[in-house]
């Protein structure tokens, strides 16, 4: 199989890395700005080059001459899409201000200096309806990607989660699509079903979730199994602000279905508070390990323990789950041998 060369920018702790790698392509050269997310990215990539900086700052002769004048078969990204996401607008129809909106620009003029043969874009539906996503297409178009943007479900792709993505990709070379969805799905059960009790595990991050008050734990011990919810509690344990029927976000405290798709793994997936992140079954909140295979990443993917659990929990919801970016990632694969040989 042939080898191609990638890039990731924003790469994270690897999620788009290791499906890209998975497909067959090295990933030279990386760029991401947090310390955490780097660390976990070299304990599973230690032969990419990782440059740690705000990528506004990073000259791409740098990366060039990492490239050594190779050729850039795939250049990837995910720039971060905070300001974008459902849940930051706020019941809003606009975008919330955020200065990291304008850092989907960044991968504009990375494909304008580096002319890889191909391109993909993943980020969060809300960024096609931003008007400089729009002017990017346009320009992208310009230059001869013909690029293709999709919105598709996660859970399409063998990640058991749910979890809408938009997904871009082009190239020079001639026409591509986004990769359509794949059979058969996966669901909770699949992946963290036959793990062991965290505290008979061997593995540390499988150890890794939240202890709570004493009145906190016993509402996760009523929550009945499989799929209950803080609204099944008894009204004596239902907190203040949950009563008021206006209440969002109905999903807090909320246990995941055994034979269903997760809800989406964000980067508050080991706080009960911020989701349904409790385990099917056991009284608990799932484990940072099992935040990661709902996510896809394969279940030795090394993270670091020794950095705060919140970073953890971060890194882990923000990354791309792997498995969307392989099947993405062997379709350009194809796409490349069908024009190259």
């Amino acid at each position: 199989m042939p080898i191609f060369n990638s890039i990731d920018l924003f790469s994270g702790c690897g999620g788009l890395t290791e499906g890209m790698r998975r497909a067959g392509f090295t990933t030279r050269v990386a760029v991401e700005i947090d310390a955490s997310a780097v660390k976990a990215f070299k304990l599973n990539h230690k032969k990419t080059i990782v440059i740690q900086r705000d990528i506004r700052s990073v000259d791409i002769s740098d990366v060039q001459a990492a490239m050594r004048n190779e050729p850039v078969h795939l250049l990837a990204g995910c720039p971060p899409c905070q300001g974008f996401s459902r849940m930051r607008k706020l019941n809003r129809r606009k975008s919330v201000i955020d200065s990291r909106n304008s850092l989907v620009a960044e991968y504009l003029r990375f494909v304008k200096a580096l002319k890889p043969l191909t391109i993909m874009m993943e980020n969060v539906p809300g960024l096609q309806d931003y008007y400089l996503f729009k002017e990017i297409v346009k320009e992208l178009d310009k230059l001869g990607y013909n690029p293709k943007v999709a919105i598709v479900n996660v859970r399409d792709f063998s990640v058991p989660q749910s979890r809408k993505r938009l997904v871009l990709v082009g190239s020079i070379l001639g026409n591509i699509d986004v990769a359509r969805p794949v059979l058969p799905n996966k669901t909770v059960r699949h992946v963290i079903g036959n793990l062991p009790l965290p505290e008979r595990s061997k593995d540390p991050i499988h150890k890794i979730f939240p202890s709570h008050t004493f009145i906190v734990q016993k509402r996760i011990d009523m929550t009945p199994k499989n799929g209950g919810s803080r609204k099944d509690l008894p009204k004596a344990f239902i907190l203040n602000c949950h009563k008021r029927d206006v209440i969002g976000f109905s999903d807090v405290y909320g246990r995941l279905r055994w034979d269903d798709y997760s809800t989406t793994i964000t980067g508050g997936c080991l706080n009960p508070s911020k989701g349904r992140f409790l385990h099917p079954e056991q009284n608990r909140c799932i484990s940072a390990r099992e935040a990661a295979l709902l996510q896809s990443f394969p279940i030795n993917y090394k993270f670091p323990v020794n950095i705060p659990k919140a970073d953890l929990a971060l890194m882990i919801g923000n990354a791309l789950p792997p498995m969307l970016s392989y099947f993405q990632s062997e379709n350009i694969r194809k796409h490349l041998i069908a024009h190259l040989g």
